[in-house]
């Protein structure tokens, strides 16, 4: 029974891919049946088109084909058709790959492995969750909000691919070789999933092209009928304006959580029972000063939540599950998020456990449009685990020794303090370790104007024990470090490889505009994937346009920069710029979006220097790090050009 149970999972999650590649081909037939008919072409020629039309931009080719062809499919045009066959040759398929292996027999035996499994499932049920949402937006088509629709369909078919990719991460910590018969069932359905990706990239960069034709009234009407009578996004409510930058006096909590008994209820995962579910209402949980020796999980159905603090060390969530003493790197998280528009305010998530515990993530993020603003995040290996979706981080300090800011998320990392710690004497720290998977993820790692300092324990044997700013995870792993204060004791070559010659031909590595004595790429890795970019194509990662920040962000009143901070260096002549064209940008958001949200008039708690006031220039930062706390720093004025 069991056995059945995990193998309708699995299932469910490969037709599940197959439903949304099916609803594509719906969209082709729709275009082209009219002419087949009208032209008195044989339905079977024009669903063999059909299905070789849309499959075209895919990378598993062959299997989108056969998924989608049968004997039954080839004499239909009509989606609903393809829908079931689609169903049926999966769901046979994934049956026969079940009843034939003995994986899950030999599994049960073993906890460690018992405990992959486990997770496996609970992946796949997100994975899963990704694509019936997806299914959904298709249905809910809507033309005057193209933009952010491709968005979010390429953010959660991306995220989905991620969950299967993260199942199969569990059983690679595992002797033996059951990641490899693990990857052999998961093979359609990770393959389907890429291929709808594909496909919705394809359609994404056809309208972005299209999208040039309107005027520009038209696409402004277009695009603010987004926006609600209120000038907000349509997912904000008035009462969630503005919380992460009012002072607690100002805001009016929904339940406390005290240590000493002065609120509601003395642990975080008490009141949590009592967060309404599946809410478009922002819920506000303030959590006062003290230490929280708990192991928290927000859930995909809790969501708005916002958590304010009483300031990074001072409020503070830890715990020491860790890799060593048995516990998946997945399931070692002290805080994980997973409800879409959480935002977290001066709060510290702590994993206590030390670098001899090897992965021990404190903060674990799969939460859509996610925001934390004055948080810290201390651990040593796996700190922060950015897992998937849309992220923001501002004013954040995020400690750790190996691949201490890693995952597969599109977030970006602003104004920010990156503290490196002492690892053990055999170890070498990597500041980020960035895992996309797949060419068409509109995934990455940006770190913007963030600060890179040696923690004083290890300051003293910082060249002795090395460290690097990144090592590719996945084979399209993607980070981007822009001005950024780099230190002394990040190694000359800057990144490190993964394992031998892996991703060095794929991953997209770039530094632009950065200061500091470690910032010199004199002497960086000549590798295939480290890309020279100049202004124009670098402006593609900042947060307006990577994260599609101005229609999410700023309407929070986090502060935040839309566009770059300092003024960029002209384009070098003598400098050789990497060859990267738009295609390379398919998987990212529409190319050079009109920036409707940051020029428009709006109530923010930010305000704007007058037009004369200068560019500020970089400062040095230091070497060690100083003893932070985000409660007492002040906002410095923003650049004017930041919202240009």
């Amino acid at each position: 029974m069991e056995e059945n149970k995990k193998g309708r999972n699995i299932a469910v999650l490969a037709v599940s891919s197959l439903v949304l590649v099916a609803m594509v081909v719906a969209i082709t037939i729709g275009s082209q049946e009219s002419e087949a008919e009208n032209e008195g072409q044989d339905s079977i020629v024009a669903s063999r088109k059909a299905i070789e039309a849309v499959c075209h931009p895919t990378t598993y080719k062959e299997t989108c084909v056969k998924s989608l062809s049968s004997s039954n499919a080839t004499h239909s045009t009509d989606p609903r058709d393809l829908i079931q066959v689609a169903f049926n040759v999966t769901i046979n398929d994934i049956r026969a790959s079940i009843k034939n292996s003995s994986l899950f027999l030999n599994l049960k035996d073993d906890p460690r492995s018992k405990l992959a499994l486990e997770n496996c499932e609970e992946l796949a049920n997100q994975a899963i969750e990704d694509l019936r949402r997806t299914l959904s937006k298709f249905k809910d088509f809507d033309l005057m909000d193209l933009d952010n629709w491709l968005d979010d369909l390429k953010t959660w078919l991306s995220g989905s691919l991620t969950y299967q990719e993260t199942c199969l991460s569990g059983f690679q910590e595992i002797p033996g070789n059951e990641e490899k018969r693990m990857r052999e069932l998961l093979t359609k359905s990770m393959e389907m999933t890429s291929n709808a990706l594909a496909m919705v990239t394809e359609i994404s960069s056809l309208f972005t092209d299209a999208e040039a034709g309107p005027t520009n009234s038209e696409a402004s009407k277009r695009r603010l009928l987004s926006y609600n009578r209120e000038n907000l996004p349509g997912w904000i409510n008035s009462g969630r304006r503005r919380l992460l930058t009012a002072s607690l006096d100002e805001v009016k909590p929904n339940l406390i959580v005290a240590k000493d008994g002065s609120g509601n209820y003395t642990s975080i995962n008490d009141a949590l029972k009592n967060v309404p579910t599946k809410s478009d209402q922002t819920f506000v949980l303030y959590i006062k000063e003290g230490v929280y020796e708990e192991q928290v999980t927000i859930y995909r159905n809790i969501t708005h939540l916002t958590m304010i603090g009483d300031g990074s060390n001072k409020t503070k969530i830890t715990g020491w599950l860790n890799f060593i003493d048995g516990i998946s790197t997945y399931h070692t998280a002290t805080v994980a998020v997973l409800g879409d528009y959480f935002m977290a305010r001066d709060i510290g998530f702590e994993n206590s456990a030390g670098p001899e515990k090897h992965q021990a993530v404190a903060l674990r993020v799969g939460a859509d449009k996610s925001i934390f603003y004055n948080c810290k995040m201390d651990g040593y290996q796996d700190t922060l685990y950015a897992h998937t979706y849309r992220q923001f981080y501002r004013n954040c300090e995020i400690s750790g020794t190996i691949d201490f800011i890693f995952g597969d998320s599109a977030a970006v990392l602003q104004n920010c303090t990156i503290v490196v710690r002492k690892p053990l004497d055999n170890q070498q720290n990597i500041v980020t370790a960035q895992g996309r998977k797949d060419p068409h993820q509109p995934t990455g790692l940006v770190l913007q104007n963030c600060t890179i300092v040696a923690d004083p324990a290890y300051f003293p044997v910082r060249f002795t024990l090395k460290s690097y700013l990144g090592r590719p995870w996945k084979e399209y792993s993607r980070t981007v470090i822009m001005e950024s204060y780099i230190p002394d004791f990040i190694q000359p070559e800057g990144w490190l490889p993964w394992a031998e010659d892996f991703g060095l031909e794929t991953l997209f590595y770039t530094e632009f505009n950065n200061r500091g004595p470690g910032a010199s790429k004199e002497n960086r890795v000549d590798w295939a994937g480290i890309k020279e970019l100049p202004k124009s194509q670098i402006k593609r990662f900042t947060a307006g346009k990577f994260i599609t920040g101005n229609s999410w962000i700023r309407e929070s009143g986090v502060p935040y920069n839309h566009g770059l901070i300092y003024t960029a260096p002209k384009k070098d002549k003598s400098v050789k710029y990497s060859h990267v064209d738009d295609d390379d940008f398919k998987d990212m958001g529409s190319h050079d979006k009109d920036d409707y949200v940051a020029r428009r008039p709006t109530q923010s708690s930010i305000s704007l220097p007058p037009s004369s006031a200068p560019t500020p220039a970089p400062t040095p930062a230091p070497e060690a790090a100083a003893n932070l706390d985000y409660e007492t720093i002040v906002e410095a004025p923003f650049p004017m050009n930041a919202w240009i």
